[in-house]
């Protein structure tokens, strides 16, 4: 089901699948590279987003949109930082700490990664939920369960190419922004007051808090992750040129894209200011909360057109969500596993805490249960800013393509910023119930905080101890060496798996070029009738009576032109039964045959190369057929 996966390419099933070498007008070339960043902004517009820009419009109006600005700005920069690190290096976040970090210190760094992710799910799950439910009137625990369907889009959409994939992600974007557009037009806000909301300004101490979770829930840990991989999607001309033009249409992508994101936060906190603010509802944090007060405002449109966004915008991130989970499992790791299994581990680790929330306490606590998403989240930003930050300031791997120092300093300014707001609600979040805590969960607590703010120190002041540590980091590739001296294997007893199609004459010339004088063949058939499947061995109708006969004529016949030769016939399950016989008859390989099928028909035969292969631990050798 897995396997070690050496290729230094991330995303490698769509790596360099969009060429934009190709000679084209200069608007399509532009439109070529069109894409990474919107797949990007969703996780902008996610449905963590939407309780504090809910929050901050019906207790201010409009007053805190300067802050959303601001957060906007932040992201610009680190978005385009990343991008930059994947057009030059040629590697996403998650590999570039690999090359870079002790083996520990990347292991910390890929379960934090891990955590991340699994909390951005565990948002978009409730998200999705909630909105079903209002959509539907069905009870959250079900939403919840609902949403284990789409493990496979992801799947699906990658096999359809990525543009197909950017095409959907783009067109939910599109829901949720004209969704909101319209309820701006419903709501009639008065642009000047709007206007005014773009001068930095605190009304009161809670404003600062919200503000803080404003920013907090901006810059996305996994996004800095997703956006130097997909930018790899496209092939460029690898010349000084070349990469520069690529980092420049990168950034048009990543300042439409954001900028998109920025606008519909915006429409939630245009509408929420002036629904609930200006109407004295100004204590509507909670989603259910403004799509419950929405018709008595706007009409019955409006909650509909909120549902139906919300639902758009937990789907799009949960794709995305994905994404950045198996480029952080394959960079860190070099471990690659199924997309659809990889989907269902990160959706199952999602909904069961989810589920167990709601069957316990009820659907009361589900804001309780996002607040902790973003609690983790929170601790993991560091983590991925700071290393990405020394990467694209280092010159010796950057080349003439490293930041300049006006960049640096407004990016490490940033990252502090970022750090201490998210360190600040970590804090706020943990300290109303510390002193009630027992002294092991206090000692866990304070252990906790020790390690971590260790590790964040480690990497923030890494290049200026780097050289003197003999650590040695997981490289994409072993060193070089010298070949060992070959050992030529000899097969003494090879077995043949015989489906009795027209192809079993290449089986058996394939296991002969494999043998030498002395090697025993031991054909191998499966016989799958109804009577074998329910009498095994003592089976005795006609498929069964003709396969043992066919065999055994296979056995004559090779007897015959001096092959030391045995058949041996099996019943019921094929897989099971041709890795007992293998195994039973001593065998040192197995010749198998594969036919192609896949999709529909791998459901219908089975994966039986895979399944066999996994089964025995001796050589196999596939032949197509």
């Amino acid at each position: 089901m897995t396997q070690q996966h050496n290729t230094d390419r991330s995303l490698s099933e769509v790596h360099h699948t969009i060429d934009t070498t190709v000679p084209k007008q200069k608007w399509r070339k532009i439109f070529s590279f069109l894409g990474p960043a919107y797949l990007v902004s969703v996780g902008y517009m996610d449905p963590g987003n939407w309780a504090t820009d809910l929050a901050g419009g019906s207790k201010y109006g409009y007053a805190l949109i300067w802050v959303l600005l601001m957060s906007n700005l932040m992201a610009l920069l680190l978005q385009g930082l990343s991008a930059r690190l994947g057009i030059v290096r040629g590697r996403d976040l998650a590999q570039a700490n690999r090359e870079t970090y002790p083996r520990v210190i990347n292991f910390v760094l890929y379960l934090l990664a891990e955590v991340a992710i699994a909390a951005c799910d565990l948002a978009e799950v409730l998200g999705m939920a909630i909105g079903i439910q209002l959509l539907t009137g069905l009870p959250l625990i079900w939403g919840v369960s609902i949403t284990v369907l789409d493990t496979f889009l992801l799947l699906y959409l990658q096999k359809l190419g990525m543009r197909k994939m950017e095409a959907f992600i783009i067109a939910l974007v599109g829901v949720i922004a004209i969704a909101f557009f319209i309820e701006i037009f419903l709501a009639k806000p008065v642009l000047a007051n709007v206007a005014k909301g773009f001068i930095p300004s605190f009304p009161d101490g809670e404003a600062l808090y919200i503000a803080i979770g404003i920013i907090g829930a901006t810059v996305m840990p996994h996004n800095l992750y997703l956006h130097s991989a997909l930018v790899q999607s496209r092939k460029i001309d690898r010349t000084d040129f070349g990469i520069k033009q690529a980092i420049k249409f990168n950034r048009v992508d990543t300042t439409i894209a954001l900028n998109l994101a920025f606008l519909v936060n915006a429409a939630i906190l245009i509408v929420a200011g002036s629904v609930f603010f200006t109407s004295g509802n100004t204590e509507v944090a909670q989603i259910k909360d403004a799509h419950r007060l929405l018709p008595s405002f706007l009409g019955n449109a409006a909650p509909l057109l909120f549902a139906i966004a919300l639902i758009a915008a937990g789907q799009s991130s949960t794709v995305t969500g994905t994404l950045a989970g198996q480029i952080i499992m394959e960079g860190y790791l070099s471990l690659r596993i199924n997309p659809w299994l990889r989907r269902l581990i990160t959706r199952l680790i999602a909904i069961i805490p989810a589920l167990i929330v709601i069957f316990i306490y009820g659907e009361s606590k589900v804001d309780t249960l996002l607040v902790m998403s973003q609690v983790l989240l929170s601790l993991q930003l560091g983590f991925a800013v700071i290393p990405l930050i020394h990467f694209v300031s280092d010159k010796k791997t950057m080349g003439k393509f490293v930041i300049k120092p006006v960049t640096k300093m407004a990016a490490w300014l940033i990252a502090l910023i970022l750090v201490f707001l998210n360190l600040n609600m970590l804090v706020n979040e943990i300290a109303p119930g510390f002193s009630g805590d027992s002294m092991i969960v206090k000692t866990a607590i304070i252990f906790a905080a020790l390690f971590f703010g260790s590790v964040l120190i480690y990497i923030s002041f890494f290049p200026l101890f780097k050289k003197k540590i003999a650590a040695k980091s997981i490289e994409m590739h072993p060193e070089t060496q010298a070949l060992p001296p070959l050992k030529i294997p000899t097969y003494h007893r090879i077995a043949i798996a015989l489906d009795f199609s027209k192809d079993d004459h290449k089986l058996l010339s394939y296991a002969v070029g494999q043998g030498n004088t002395g090697s025993h063949y031991i054909l191998v058939h499966i016989v799958e009738s109804a009577s074998a499947k329910l009498h095994g061995a003592d089976s005795d109708d006609h498929e069964t009576n003709k396969d043992k006969a066919r065999l055994q004529l296979y056995a004559n016949q090779l007897q015959q032109q001096g092959y030391n030769t045995t058949a041996q016939i099996g019943f019921r399950n094929r897989v099971k039964e041709i890795v007992r016989i293998v195994t039973d008859s001593n065998a040192d390989m197995l010749i198998i045959g594969a036919h192609g099928h896949s999709g529909v028909k791998d459901v219908l035969y089975g994966e039986t190369v895979n399944a066999v292969r996994h089964g025995l631990k001796i050589p196999v050798l596939v032949v197509t057929l």
